[in-house]
């Protein structure tokens, strides 16, 4: 299970989310900027210790709006091979020093994590807690075999289908909702 180190992150994830995400084909806020709050999330593990996983949900309140994000970010020491396209950022992290942020969706030791969570061998850990599993997370209707896992960009509590990754987010008002985080097919 992962460390989480408290420490100062420069610029933060919220930083580098608010100038990201308008740039990405679900976005829904339009031409203007948005103003991202903390929704929640959850952690997969790296076997080999070296890549942070972190799956955000954060909700966009400008304006009125209430709409949700979900956010795979990968954290790394050094570049990504290949993967500029999906580059946020980099990111001065107080311990760890300079790390390369990914969307995750394009990192591949987070797509074989999240295909190791979806088949059972890997439990989800908890977003801002070392050591702690998140047993919140759950997966259900996922075929035996091989699968392919779509992330859920814009989350929608009422949403369903057969198979997914199911996770709870927090509303402005305070409301913890849940819903589908990725499907499974």
């Amino acid at each position: 299970m992962a460390e989480i180190f408290q420490t100062t992150v420069e610029p933060t994830k919220l930083e580098l989310l608010a100038q990201w995400i308008p740039q990405q084909p679900w976005w829904a806020g339009g031409d203007r900027a948005p103003q991202l709050t903390p929704a929640g999330g959850f952690r997969l593990d790296d076997p080999e210790g070296e890549v942070g996983m972190e799956f955000i949900f954060v909700t966009d309140v400008a304006d009125g709006q209430q709409v949700t994000y979900h956010v795979p970010l990968s954290y790394r020491g050094a570049p990504l091979d290949g993967a500029d396209s999906a580059l946020l950022g980099t990111s001065e992290h107080g311990v760890l020093g300079r790390r390369w942020i990914y969307d995750a969706a394009h990192d591949p030791v987070v797509t074989a994590a999240l295909d190791a969570f979806v088949h059972g061998r890997v439990e989800a850990q908890d977003q801002n807690q070392s050591f702690t599993l998140d047993p919140s997370v759950t997966c259900s209707g996922v075929p035996d075999g091989d699968v392919v896992v779509d992330l859920v960009r814009v989350l929608d509590a009422e949403a369903g289908t057969a198979g997914y990754v199911e996770a709870g987010w927090s509303l402005p008002d305070g409301t913890t909702v849940r819903g589908p985080v990725a499907l499974v097919r």
